[in-house]
């Protein structure tokens, strides 16, 4: 499951908006801000799924462990020449 601050933190990893994510993810803004709000506001699981995904995609890697949740970028090979 991708949390607020993973959600957050993969947008700046990738460079981009709100408005990116929600277009890549196929959701609405408003989907995506209850997404990325702090105050434990109702959220889809479809919502997290899609925005999951569309990150993916994009080469982010959530991270999970009984340490703490983060998120990495990974370059394709081809990115890297």
């Amino acid at each position: 499951m991708i949390t607020a601050r993973q959600s957050r933190a993969a947008r700046a990893l990738l460079g981009w908006t709100q408005e990116t994510l929600a277009d890549k993810a196929r959701i609405s803004l408003t989907a995506l801000k209850r997404l990325e709000s702090e105050n434990g506001l109702q959220v889809y699981e479809t919502t997290r799924d899609q925005v999951r995904r569309a990150l993916e995609g994009s080469g982010i890697v959530l991270l999970n462990s009984d340490k703490g949740e983060g998120v990495m970028l990974v370059r394709s090979e081809d990115m890297s020449a």
